[in-house]
């Protein structure tokens, strides 16, 4: 293994969730929880997403330190914040990189989770929380996951990177 290789499997950081939130029907307003249990191969208790091994995007996932970023770019003041529930992800956590999640499997609580994508913003963003949402949120709007082992997820829990497997692991590698 390089040296660079050597870096990208290690990720020494722990992180906590900060927020946890479902929509029961796609256009819903988001509904906060203190847990929720993830479910194999389906998502979270409650959430719209869709179930099924084919389903990529079960979850999602977004980096509590970057609200302040997009806040930031989008001028927000401190009395009008862009909130987790405006975003529109399943799970925000503080202290750890996503993208460091690149290609991994992770535990929240007693969940673990694979990686499958970057969370891109969507047009819907722009409309709900106005001009410049969608370029704010660019490379902020964190990651998406599928659920292999079932689990309650509650608030405060800690974020860990799970040992890569030795063999017969295929993991995400967008490029």
């Amino acid at each position: 293994m390089s040296p660079l290789q050597e870096l990208i499997a290690e990720v020494p950081q722990q992180g906590r969730v900060r927020w946890i939130g479902v929509r029961p029907q796609s256009h819903s307003p988001m509904i906060e929880l203190d847990a929720v249990e993830a479910r194999l191969e389906a998502g979270l208790t409650g959430d719209h997403a869709r179930p099924g091994v084919r389903n990529a995007r079960q979850v999602t996932l977004i980096q509590w330190e970057h609200l302040a970023v997009i806040n930031s770019l989008m001028d927000r003041s401190d009395d009008q914040p862009v909130r987790p529930q405006d975003l529109r992800r399943n799970i925000v956590v503080s202290g750890i990189n996503l993208f460091s999640l690149k290609g991994r499997r992770f535990r929240i609580g007693q969940a673990i989770f694979e990686t499958t994508g970057w969370c891109q913003p969507c047009a819907r963003l722009e409309n709900n929380l106005g001009p410049g949402t969608f370029q704010a949120v660019r490379g902020h709007g964190g990651i998406t996951a599928r659920v292999l082992q079932s689990g309650i997820i509650r608030l405060n829990d800690r974020v860990n990177v799970e040992p890569i497997p030795d063999s017969g692991y295929a993991p995400f590698n967008p490029g």
